[in-house]
């Protein structure tokens, strides 16, 4: 780190403390930092006029980790990983989500980069979504290395929490999954990895304690979800720990039980109190726990997350 990065860290708002429960950290925050709507609603960040290094620098003052989002669609660079390093404190963390390419997920064709762009078999440059199975081999690999270097400075910096492997909801659990499940796991070897897995087929019956056993074997984390349980956004709410750090994704809910799903939704004191339970029993089991608040609606998620490090250290 050079002599200015080190006198701009100096000058800094200390990081957020986390709340400790039952002797483990719990680090509450939310998806977004930056979100248009958050900036523009004026109740969280003190000025609407603020520099995005200064809205970042506020951020880790009242809250202790982000997820990073923006990486799904795009894969990260060493540049701006470094800058999110440079421009957070010590003791910050980020969870970052791994560009959808190396889950298997439909993904923009620009995200590639531009010296792997020939690699994309012919039969696919036409096609609006780029996947996986496009590549040849050798680009497959380069990408997920390139990935990987892209995460040093994060993790030479100590702000890397968790790299979170969001899977699509047509990947359930068969023995391709399985394998690819294997291999992300050998790719980000060394790495802290949680999976997100969006089909509800992984805990079906018996299911869901094979999947959950299989996690804990192979050191992935797990992400649970607090979202709706019915209809089309359905999963059910499954609470476990299957690595050392344990992710929460509170995802919003129905505004009225057996409506249609609704967004925006902020969660209301007694449902974030309800949760209250169930983090002390994942805390029980994990060096770490993450609350991630993913209803980004204006100061929504900010807001949920400050009330529910309060709810945790009453």
């Amino acid at each position: 780190m050079t002599g200015t990065q080190q006198g701009l860290l100096a000058g800094m708002e200390p990081a957020s403390t986390p709340t400790v429960v039952e002797g483990t950290v719990v680090r509450t925050g939310a998806t977004s930092w930056a979100d248009r709507g958050l900036v523009r609603d004026g109740r969280f960040y003190p000025r609407k006029t603020m520099t995005a290094r200064d809205r970042l620098a506020y951020y880790c003052s009242r809250l202790s980790v982000a997820e990073i989002t923006t990486t799904y669609g795009f894969p990260p660079t060493p540049e701006l990983c470094a800058q999110w390093a440079e421009r957070t404190p010590e003791g910050f963390s980020f969870d970052l989500r791994a560009w959808s390419l190396l889950t298997g997920a439909p993904t923009l064709p620009d995200s590639l980069y531009a010296d792997l762009q020939d690699e994309v078999r012919p039969t696919s440059r036409d096609s609006r979504r780029l996947y996986a199975s496009h590549l040849s081999a050798e680009a497959l690999d380069e990408c997920w290395a390139r990935f990987v270097h892209a995460l040093r400075p994060l993790v030479a910096t100590g702000r890397l929490g968790t790299v979170i492997l969001r899977y699509p909801g047509w990947i359930s659990p068969r023995p391709e999954a399985w394998s690819d499940l294997a291999t992300a796991r050998e790719r980000l070897a060394g790495l802290p990895v949680a999976v997100e897995l969006t089909s509800p087929k992984w805990f079906d019956g018996a299911q869901g304690e094979a999947t959950l056993d299989w996690l804990e074997d192979h050191d992935l984390g797990f992400v649970c979800v607090d979202g709706p349980e019915t209809g089309v956004r359905a999963r059910p709410t499954v609470v476990a720990t299957t690595a050392e750090i344990a992710v929460v994704r509170f995802s919003g809910r129905r505004a009225v039980e057996g409506e249609p799903w609704t967004w925006p939704y902020r969660y209301r004191t007694e449902e974030l109190a309800g949760w209250v339970p169930r983090i002390r029993e994942l805390a029980s089991t994990a060096r770490e726990v993450h609350l991630l608040m993913d209803n980004t609606w204006r100061s929504d998620a900010v807001d949920n997350a400050i009330e529910m490090r309060h709810l945790l250290a009453a």
